[in-house]
């Protein structure tokens, strides 16, 4: 069973220095809040729901076919300030695709991106399923000029056999000024968002912290 670490160890973001792993140089104490796998209905609008009553903003990490299904949802993230990320049209496993068929994927899911959305000039950044990115697909993918999104802290909101509590727990103990945290607004994700995003909110507002999108 692979063991997926709750904060990324110092070493890991050494060794893949091009990838953003966190956004520690900023002098301001803000966290950025990312949500993977939507847009879902219901899900993805709890979580706008609660983001609005603390003014905070995130970063959307939306996969294509989602988009497809529910861009009255996806419409309603940007409408409300919120950034949105590539996370490829069908949430595709970097280490069991082919290279052609996992860029163009990841294509077809930023020209969706761009059909849905107001603006023009959304930025091109991109977070692989599951974490899973090779040096092959990485290279094609900078040339095309996307950014890569990892973390520095993983809520494992998704775990099944993990309770709220220690959901909640792996995001306070381990975020601090800079970190990007991920979150999935999904169905499988709902059973521990839906009790630990009020309370991470509530507990950093407290605290001084601001929530903000990821910007490059």
């Amino acid at each position: 069973m692979q063991i997926i670490p709750n904060k990324t160890p110092k070493l890991i973001k050494q060794l893949f220095p091009n990838y953003i792993w966190d956004l520690y140089t900023t002098n301001e104490k803000k966290l950025y809040l990312t949500f993977d796998d939507g847009p879902i209905p219901g899900v993805t609008e709890f979580v706008l729901t609660q983001l609005n009553q603390y003014n905070a903003k995130a970063t959307f990490f939306c996969i294509g076919d989602n988009i497809r299904k529910h861009p009255e949802v996806f419409r309603q993230i940007l409408a409300e300030g919120h950034a949105i990320g590539n996370h490829t049209m069908n949430h595709l496993k970097a280490w069991k695709t082919n290279l052609e068929i996992y860029i163009q994927n990841t294509i077809d899911c930023q020209n969706l991106i761009q059909e849905y959305s107001p603006k023009k000039d959304i930025q091109q950044i991109f977070r692989p399923p599951y974490g899973q990115i090779s040096r092959t697909k990485f290279k094609v993918l900078e040339k095309l000029g996307y950014k890569i999104i990892l973390w520095d802290v993983l809520s494992k909101d998704w775990e099944q056999t993990i309770s709220p509590e220690e959901c909640l727990q792996n995001v306070l103990q381990n975020a601090q000024q800079g970190s990007i945290i991920v979150f999935h607004d999904s169905i499988k994700a709902s059973k521990n968002l839906t009790v630990i995003l009020p309370e991470i909110l509530d507990y950093f507002s407290k605290r001084g912290y601001v929530f903000d999108t990821i910007g490059l």
